[in-house]
């Protein structure tokens, strides 16, 4: 079996999607990303043969929809994130996800791409089969999963400014630094700003994700609240 981490921040109002503010206030901008982090949660669920794994920061009794988060992670094997920076978080939870299942390659992603299906996931995992990574690119210029047949070579991250327009180029030139040439999978959005999020909840009627974004803007119409 193959190893899903997300990794992840407890959703609490003033921490978590700030730039979501304004139109949304904190709490509501929490309960955005809470209700991204569920949806994820549930896709990760529902692939077959995965292993999940949440690396996490903050305090979920703190965060919004924290009973429900809490009953969704039950089964999870649960790491808290450790390093100064985010890079060096992401590649210490390659790390401790590697040391606590050894030999297994893992697929990371995060809680800003509530769109992601367990078909996808099932997809990037089969990769594995004849590829030793797999890079999923953001729109923004950034990345939405990292696969790593040896986990090991996350350590590569340390040294990307994370971020940026052009942290998913440097990403990859870090890799193929290493000698690795992940195969690419499809480009999607991050949920970092307003606009992101409606088009995002547009494409994802019925959703947690899309009903929370709702709240705040009224019902969507061609991505835009009515």
């Amino acid at each position: 079996m193959n190893v899903l981490l997300v990794v992840a921040k407890a959703p609490v109002p003033g921490l978590a999607k700030t730039r979501l503010c304004p139109p949304a206030d904190p709490t509501q901008a929490a309960r955005i990303a809470a209700a991204s982090l569920l949806d994820t949660l549930a896709a990760v669920r529902a692939t077959a043969s995965a292993i999940p794994v949440l690396a996490h920061t903050g305090r979920f009794a703190d965060a919004e929809c924290g009973a429900e988060l809490s009953t969704a992670l039950a089964g999870w094997h649960l790491l808290p994130q450790r390093g100064g920076t985010f890079a060096d978080r992401l590649a210490n939870a390659h790390a401790d996800t590697a040391a606590a299942f050894p030999g297994r390659p893992v697929l990371q992603i995060g809680m800003d791409t509530p769109q992601i299906r367990p078909a996808l996931l099932t997809a990037a995992l089969g990769l594995f089969a004849e590829h030793e990574a797999v890079f999923g690119p953001a729109l923004d210029g950034g990345w939405w999963a990292l696969g790593l047949r040896d986990p090991a070579y996350a350590s590569a991250l340390r040294e990307v400014p994370m971020s940026t327009g052009d942290t998913g180029r440097r990403t990859l030139a870090a890799l193929r630094g290493r000698g690795i040439r992940p195969a690419l999978l499809p480009v999607q959005r991050d949920v970092d700003d307003w606009s992101t999020a409606l088009a995002v909840a547009a494409d994802l009627p019925g959703t947690r994700f899309a009903q929370a974004v709702t709240s705040v803007g009224g019902q969507l119409v061609n991505g835009h609240p009515r």
